[in-house]
């Protein structure tokens, strides 16, 4: 059997992911604290999830959670890893194009060719395992 090709540096960018879920979580159970001048960064992102309220909680645990086993997948080298990768992604430009297009938020427009060339990659190295039956049975 081939050896599986893990993607490091993906996993990294989908734990990073999980941890940034993880903060914001926290900053929204626990307000007023300190940590608090981290909304500065995105006072967008802290109206939204205000306003959407303890529905913010669910979707961070869900983004989150995704992340977290993205990225171990991806630390595997599964394939189970890589389509969850990819889903991820695509939800992600879709957001994006969203934001961009219906908000006039021009700012998520530079998510595009970044996620654009992360879903490429990933696509194309899922393809090239696949054939050569790298994974086996995932």
């Amino acid at each position: 059997m081939i050896p599986r090709k893990r993607h490091p540096w993906f996993a990294a960018f989908f734990a990073f992911g999980a941890a940034m879920c993880a903060l914001t979580i926290g900053l929204l159970l626990c307000p007023g604290t300190p940590l608090d001048s981290l909304w500065r960064l995105n006072p967008d992102a802290h109206l939204a999830f205000q306003w959407s309220g303890k529905w913010s909680l669910l979707l961070m645990i869900i983004v989150g959670t995704g992340c977290a086993f993205a990225a171990t997948g991806l630390w595997q080298g599964t394939l189970w890893g890589i389509r969850l990768a990819l889903i991820i992604l695509s939800v992600n430009i879709a957001g994006d194009l969203f934001n961009a297009l219906v908000r006039h938020d021009y700012r998520a427009l530079i998510g595009l060719p970044i996620g654009g060339a992360m879903i490429f990659y990933l696509a194309r190295h899922q393809a090239v395992s696949k054939k050569v039956g790298a994974y086996g049975k995932d």
